[in-house]
């Protein structure tokens, strides 16, 4: 898990926005699926332990519609979700 301090500095290398912290991954795995998600990129990050790997092209693209099922997922696990 990635500690409170270390998410408040944390943005987006594309977008320089705020990200979505899924603690457990977006589909709700184990500390291992943990990953940022950028909601004005549309990109999502993984955590390597503990570790999150901010690259571009090493991120995942995500659709409009993806980025939308994890805003509202955030929102129902109750995280943080920049506006």
């Amino acid at each position: 898990m990635l500690a409170e301090d270390l998410l408040a500095h944390l943005a987006c290398p594309v977008s320089k926005q705020r990200m979505i912290y899924f603690p457990r991954g977006a589909e709700g795995g184990t500390e291992a699926d943990a990953c940022l998600v950028s909601v004005a990129a549309r990109l999502r990050y993984r955590v390597d332990g503990r570790v999150p790997v901010l690259l571009q092209e090493e991120a995942e693209r995500l659709t409009e519609a993806q980025v939308n099922q994890l805003i509202d997922r955030a929102k129902a696990l109750g995280l943080a979700v920049p506006a």
